[in-house]
Formats: C-alpha cells, structure tokens, sequence
C-alpha cells in the first residue's frame, strides 16, 4: 500500500475506495516482474553501441596512451531503462502525485516501491548482473530503484566486456583517464541498459564565484554585503520567522564530494548573525552507505571543494534557521562523483530527506547522455517519494560548456549555447541569479542604512534587481562605461577599460533552452549532431515569455547571486586559508566573500522548508506550484519580475557569437586564440540578439523571477 503524508478523514467505505483506486493506478503501470525486455540470447560478437558516452577531451591531441590493464575501476554505475511505454507510466505516476485533483495526489512512495513498479524486470536485472560477472566484475549493489548497477573491475575488464580502451589524457596540463570510444554491449541487452554513467575522472565544476576586487570609481569604497538579516527584509522571511515558521522539523541535504573544513565556521555564522537563537536547527554530515550491498560512500575528507560546502550549509541555514542542515558526502570514486553517490544512496535509503540541494553541474553535451539519463531517473525517483530537488543553474550566463576553472572564469565562451545538465530535468528547481540597482544607480540611501544591526543587517527593503552579470558584454554594464555595446571592436569588451577591471570573463547567472540531454555532439561543447533536449514539462506553460521550443527551459525562479560586481555580494565564515578563506575574526566585512548560484540553490532550498512546515508535510516538485502562482491573479505580491539587463556575455568561438573578430581553436580553457575584439553570445549569427534579455513575465536570463518568501508561503496551498 502507498506510504501517505496527507490526512484524510472520511467513512470507512470512501477511504477504501480510495485506495482501492490508488493501487489500481500503481497496477496499471508496468512492473518489475511482468515487463520484461531482454528476450535474446546473448551473443558477444552482434553489439550494440551506447551512443553519447564519451567525452570530447578523450581525442588525439590529448591522448598519452592507454592505462595500464590492472587499472581498478571501483564502483561505476550501469544506467538502467525502462521501455517506452514503461517511461511513460513512470511520468504519468509522478505528474498526478503533483495534480490536486487526482487521487493520487501528494501519495509519496518508497524507494522499494518505485523500483517495484518503474523499475526492470527482476529477470533483466538476473540477466544483465550476470553479463557482469561473466566478464569479472563484482556486482556491489542493484539500487532499489531496479535502475542502477553499482559494480567494479579493472580497466582490462572494461576493455573487454565494453569494446572501449582507457586511456590517460592530458587537457590543458592536467591529467585524466578516459573511453576513447563509446562503448558497446551485446545487443540483447540493449533494451535495458542506457550506458556506464562515466568511464572518466572528469568532475562537474561548483558554481561559486569568489568576490574580485573591483576597484572602479562608481562604488568608491561602498559595498553592501549581504548577511542573513538582510537576506531576511530583502526577500521577506521576517513575518514567517515572527511566526516560528523557521523549517522546524524540516530536513535540507546538502549534496557534496567533501567534508566541512570545520563545523564551527557554520557555528560561528550562526552565532554572529542571530540565528542561533533558533535552537532547533542543527548540523550534521553524513557519508551516507547505499541500502545493501557494498559501501560505495567513503569518507572524502576536506578537499579544495570545501568552501562550496560550507556555503551550501550557512545559506540554507540562513533562510531555515530552525532546519536540520545535512552534509551528504562521499568521495569521488575513479569514475563517479562522490555527490551523485551520496544522492543516489539517500534517495533509495529508508528514511530520505525532503529537501535536497546541488550547486554542480555539467553541461549536458559534456556530461553525456547516459550521465544525463541517470540524472533524470534519480530526480524523478526523488520527487515521486516527495523530495524537491534544487539545482543552481550556473554562472557562465547562456554558455554552460565555458565555465573555466576551479581558479578563474573563462575569457570568452567558445561553444555556444548550452545549460547545465543536472538542472536541465523535469523534476527539479533550476535556480538562476539576480543583482542589486544600487551599485549600478546610485541609489544605495534609498535601500541600504548607514548603520548595521546587532546581527549587522543594513538593507532598508526589497531592493530592484538585475540579472547577476559580471561580463563587459553586459549590455547595463557597457552603457554605464559610455559604450554603445559590449560587443566588437568599438565594444566594452574591447576596451583597457574591461581588461584593467577584469571583467573580459564569463560571468553571469545562467539560463537557456535544454538542447543536448539525449544524443551526442559532432562537436566539442556543442549542441549539434544528434542532440536533442529534455521535452518540454507540462507544468512549463501558461506565461508570457516562454518559448514554443518544446524543451525545458532554464531558470525557474532566481535569487540574488551576485560576488560584487555592483557593489553586493554574500559574506560567509570559511576559514579554510589554503582553499581561499580567511580568519572569521572581527567584523563580518572582513570574512569571505562570494556569489554565485551555489548560494541561489540552497537559499530556495531553505524557503522550500518553510513551505513544508506550513503546508504540514514534503511537497515533491516545486515547479508545478510555482507556474501555477506565477499565471495567478496574486502572481506580481509573490514574484518580482525582473526587466532590465541580460546575462549575455563575450565570446571568441563560431557558434552563437555576433561581432567578434577573434581567431580561436577549441580548446575548453580558448587554447588557440589569437587577437581580436570579443563579440557578445546571440542567439542570431546576422543581428545581435542577447542570450540572454531580461524581460517581463518568464524569460531565460531570470525565469519567473525572485520570491517575496513570505507571500509564496501564504499563498502556497492556495494555488
């Protein structure tokens, strides 16, 4: 029987009715034991080619030959699937779970559950575990979602068994292991296996930006950093927390490859900025173990992504202060990021939590359709057992495959038009990003005190936003300077103006249309060849300003993410010295600082716990509810529609870029690239045309807009 966090009180005769009509809707779905698909005998020598699964730096130029045979490969993952019809129960399932008027409605399921009825057949599983075996892996754990195969082996194995050769990589002076082939299983199995979600050590990026030190005359000395108190007036948390609507009970998991450099940095935030006082909320990490099986989640201990960790804690903190924020950690393994682990074992535990936030991510032509099918499948497991998935969307403005490195942004975007992959899924909250006016209209007395608060908070209101955008293509930030446009060569980009300031870099929130979740590209980073994007979710309608594209669309709703450029930018304790933090001594002023939409991500997270302790129960997907308010009459009191700026930005590449003269190659970091001005990232090759404009109602560079907390609280059943 389905597991229930709805009340219901009613005759006995209407109650079993009820759920009789719901088990006949789980019945008419297609199960594990009755949906067989592999019904050929296996035969090593008729393949099948799992298209999509390799990656674009695995080439010649960056090949340094093969790995060695006894090369261990522990715990990769086999993406399992569903047959076309199965696929379309599974979604049927999860869209009444979100539709008051279905029975179904809010009837969260377990892991088991889901596997029962959405996963492959048991005889599949039998099938394919002992295809594994016979070529010498060791199968660790088959996921209660009947979707995914933990199992390990050598490089020789996969050699043999997957048709495809390992070897070592160097791109641009680092080193990475690879498939220099798609691999190829026999094609009996073909029905029911997606692909190996990666047979590489490429890693998703975190999407932070550490606060530069911009020295230009329009802000002088003024900066108005962003503390929790201030996060509380500007987006109106204030009236919930008065309230004791603070996510008392609720539980945030915070999806991560490290530990904390020290849980007394978010003691620290915590105690400095008032939300101690909320004593229910706490603290802890988890490495969490898969339901059976052998542990894949070991302890990553601190590495250099800890200063995403710590601002994925505080903020969520920030905007839930009587939440239970969780460090889900494993390492990453050879092949598998340690978040994706740590995820994939706390949706299929026992006892998951209903909030989670991720602020990695790839872009989908890079990540690969089976890593992006397997992203798909979990998220969509995750909200039919009631958890809502929050993902950033980036910080490369439209150019997802341009994000540059762990130390600094690309100088211009190469491959086009592209999003993130991990937040380009029907089943969760893309996050984007906005920025304050004041820095950018001299209005600074009008939103911000000249004094700060006990716990330091100075701004006065809700402050107008822009969207985040820290490129010279910026078209606000080009006309501030006295530039006609950012582009070319008469363009902003051009100018030792941009260079002495740096702001000749992709920087910005991000958004755009889905183009390559299923496919492969001809090209590096690009959405061409056989690519094609995740369609369009139901929900996604009913605004103006949504393109008839047919595909999910990129952001949802945003939140303030910006690392200073018009003078605003978050403060966070991280005191790890040797990864960019400092001491949190003295004045919040002087502690780090940063923007990005990794803080967008955990911040929406944070509201959603404060929906869910005022709804009384887990709410799966949000998005359903958000589009529904954004197309109602109270829609302008519960988002703020942002209309000025883009978060367009320069380019030197051969796709989706007007106006630049630059010469380049196609390396991920621009190797190759030779004088000339920078154009501006457009969505036409014979006139500018901005990836992307704000605008009213939905756009790309903003989504629905920003969320007066407070209101969609309030107005939140009452959709």
């Amino acid at each position: 029987m389905l597991r229930t966090r709805r009340a219901y009180v009613s005759a006995a005769s209407a109650m079993l009715l009820l759920i009789a009509s719901s088990v006949a809707l789980i019945s008419q779905n297609t199960g594990r034991r009755s949906a067989a698909l592999i019904h050929d005998k296996i035969d090593e020598n008729n393949l099948a080619t799992l298209s999509g699964n390799t990656r674009p730096e695995a080439n010649a130029d960056n090949d340094l030959g093969p790995v060695g045979d006894g090369l261990s490969l522990d715990h990769m993952m086999l993406q399992l699937r569903r047959s076309p019809e199965q696929e379309k129960a599974a979604a049927r399932f999860v869209d009444d779970l979100h539709d008051r008027k279905s029975a179904n409605f809010h009837k969260w399921i377990s892991a088991s559950e889901f596997g029962k009825n959405f996963g492959l057949a048991e005889s599949d599983i039998r099938t394919i575990t002992g295809w594994l075996e016979s070529h010498g892996f060791v199968v660790n754990t088959v996921y209660p979602s009947g979707m995914v195969i933990d199992f390990s082996g050598s490089a020789g194995q996969v050699a043999r068994a997957f048709h495809t050769s390992m070897h070592n990589l160097d791109v641009d002076g680092v080193r990475h292991i690879a498939n220099m082939s798609d691999p190829q299983i026999p094609a009996a199995l073909a029905p029911a296996v997606a692909g190996v979600i990666s047979l590489h050590d490429f890693r998703p990026h975190r999407m932070v930006r550490p606060r530069p030190s911009y020295t230009y005359t329009s802000q002088g000395t003024t900066t108005w950093a962003v503390v929790p108190a201030d996060l509380a007036t500007i987006y109106d948390f204030n009236p919930l927390f008065n309230k004791g609507i603070t996510g008392v009970g609720q539980t945030i998991a915070v999806m991560e490859d490290t530990d904390l450099y020290t849980s007394e940095d978010w003691n620290t935030f915590r105690s400095t900025f008032g939300l101690s006082q909320y004593s229910a909320g706490s603290l802890t990490t988890s490495h969490p173990a898969p339901p059976g099986g052998v542990n894949n989640c070991y302890d990553p201990g601190v590495n250099s992504d800890d200063s995403e960790a710590i601002i994925d804690t505080e903020w969520a903190s920030a905007a839930a202060p009587g939440a239970a924020i969780v460090v889900g950690a494993c390492g990453d393994t050879v092949t598998t990021f340690g978040g994706y682990i740590a995820m994939a074992n706390l949706v299929n535990g026992s006892n998951p939590p209903t909030i989670m936030s991720i602020s990695y991510g790839e872009c989908e032509s890079e990540n690969g359709a089976s890593s992006n099918a397997s992203i798909v499948s979990l998220y969509q497991q995750a909200v039919a057992e009631g958890i809502s998935v929050f993902i950033s969307t980036g910080d490369e403005g439209a150019a997802g495959c341009d994000p540059g490195t762990s130390v600094a942004p690309a100088t211009n975007a190469l491959h086009g038009v592209a999003v993130n992959a991990f937040a380009s899924t029907a089943y969760n909250v893309a996050a984007g990003g906005t920025d304050f006016t004041p820095g950018l209209d001299n209005t600074g007395d009008k939103y911000w005190s000249n004094n700060n608060s006990g716990t330091y908070g100075s701004a006065l209101s809700y402050i107008p936003e822009i969207p985040w955008n820290g490129s010279c293509a910026s078209s606000l930030m080009a006309g501030y300077f006295g530039f006609a446009t950012g582009y070319g060569k008469d363009g902003f980009c051009n100018s030792t103006t941009a260079a002495e300031y740096g702001f000749v870099e992709v920087s910005a929130g991000s958004g755009g249309p889905s183009s390559c979740a299923t496919g492969a590209p001809e090209t590096f980073g690009s959405s061409n060849g056989s690519c094609k994007g995740t369609p369009k979710p139901s929900w996604q309608t009913g605004l103006s300003g949504l393109p008839s594209d047919g595909v999910r669309d990129l952001p949802d709703v945003s939140m303030f993410a910006s690392n200073g450029v018009w003078g605003s930018y978050y403060v966070t304790c991280f005191s790890d010295q040797d990864n960019g933090g400092t001491p949190c001594r003295g004045v919040p002023s002087n502690w780090s600082g940063a923007g990005g939409t990794s803080f967008a991500s955990p911040i929406l997270a944070g509201i959603q716990a404060l929906v869910n302790q005022s709804a009384g129960g887990a709410q799966g997907n949000p998005n359903p509810v958000y589009y529904a308010l954004a197309a109602g009459a109270n829609a302008s009191s519960i988002f703020h529609s942002i209309t000025r700026g883009d978060i367009d930005v320069n380019c030197g590449g051969k796709v989706d870029c007007f106006g630049s003269t630059i010469l380049t190659g196609w390396g991920r970091e621009g190797r190759g690239i030779t004088a000339g001005a920078p154009g501006g990232l457009s969505v036409s090759s014979t006139t500018f045309t901005p990836a992307y404009a704000a605008g009213a109602s939905w756009n790309f560079a903003t989504g629905i807009g920003s969320v007066d907390v407070n209101n969609l609280v309030t107005n939140w059943i009452n959709q």
